[in-house]
């Protein structure tokens, strides 16, 4: 008779990958039926095999369908963020919103509102590119030879956080009409999101993606510590610029899009090493399936607590990351 931890494990990295991307995709046809206009189950399938003329097919195709394709790449980007920063930095804690690169991008993109209104949203990715990379630069400068202690790189985030944070609060009183939307918009949300925004995501979203996948052996190496890289023919300090500013890439075009949204780039990683331990490719791909589902259901509650309105949803990602975060530290604790 076999033991128990002779037994041969059921569920392998693809059939949980294969599962979590069921549960979103069904978590999307929920959501495209959900909101302030329920749409039967069957009549979405219908209207998007046929799209005609009717309110629910201009509902479906017009301001649903967008929002859910921006909240899947969305959070995928923020996860492969988290990941490749954790990655790099052999730091558990590192992540967009603990680096300061979401505050450092919101800063910028509000300053470049409020200051200079003529500039077209196409340009906003650039922006919130420039700000992150400014942010996690400082961020990296005060942690110096320490970068890789925990409790450095967030007392440096934390600070640079905190900095940018006042200025966009400075920059919000300036901004008079405008300071009720960029007040929702820094909470997080995809409120009023088209398919101008997606296509405006989608090039730097999935750019960086394939970025981060085109240097995946680097980043292994990386992972393994410098001396390891090095020894293995790695250019350490090229290949860490490279990726924090792919990392970047993917952190300031979300939020040029979607406003700061905490906690995926921070736990979901974690969570994906946990079901894929000793395969970085493979742990990736979960993280990005995990932050996508995560932030599709997190807009899907979003839109369907308390409508017609709509709750932001960098504070709901919060309150379900947290408890994950909160349930990660605890196992590791003990």
């Amino acid at each position: 008779m076999n033991s128990p931890s002779a037994r041969p494990l059921i569920w392998g990295p693809l059939p949980v990958t294969v599962v979590i991307l069921a549960v979103m995709a069904g978590v999307a046809v929920i959501s495209l039926g959900a909101g302030a206009q329920p749409i039967p189950v069957s009549d979405v399938i219908s209207v998007l095999a046929r799209p005609d003329d009717s309110l629910a097919s201009i509902i479906l195709w017009k301001l649903r369908l967008p929002r859910i394709c921006i909240a899947i790449l969305a959070g995928a980007a923020l996860a492969a963020s988290g990941f490749v920063l954790q990655s790099v930095t052999r730091n558990p804690l590192a992540s967009p919103s603990l680096t300061g690169v979401t505050a450092g991008a919101s800063l910028f993109i509000v300053a470049c509102i409020v200051l200079f209104p003529s500039v077209s949203p196409l340009f906003y990715p650039v922006v919130g590119f420039a700000g992150g990379a400014v942010a996690a630069l400082i961020t990296l400068a005060l942690c110096g030879k320490g970068g890789r202690s925990p409790m450095r790189l967030a007392l440096a985030g934390v600070t640079v956080s905190f900095l940018a944070a006042a200025l966009t609060t400075l920059l919000m009183l300036e901004s008079g009409s405008q300071s009720g939307t960029l007040f929702f918009w820094l909470s997080g949300g995809l409120q009023g999101r088209s398919w101008n925004h997606f296509w405006m995501l989608m090039p730097w979203g999935v750019g960086g993606i394939l970025g981060v996948l085109c240097c995946l052996r680097p980043m292994i190496l990386m992972s393994l510590g410098d001396d390891a890289a090095q020894a293995m023919g790695a250019h350490v300090g090229l290949w860490r610029y490279l990726l924090v500013g792919l990392s970047v890439c993917l952190a300031g075009a979300v939020v040029s899009v979607a406003g700061p949204i905490g906690f995926i780039g921070l736990c979901i990683p974690h969570l994906a090493r946990l079901m894929v331990p000793n395969n970085v490719l493979l742990s990736l791909i979960m993280a990005m399936a995990l932050g996508a589902c995560l932030l599709l259901g997190a807009d899907l509650l979003a839109r369907s607590l308390a409508p017609p309105r709509e709750l932001p949803v960098g504070v709901l990602t919060a309150l379900i990351g947290g408890p994950v975060l909160i349930a990660l530290i605890y196992r590791q604790a003990r």
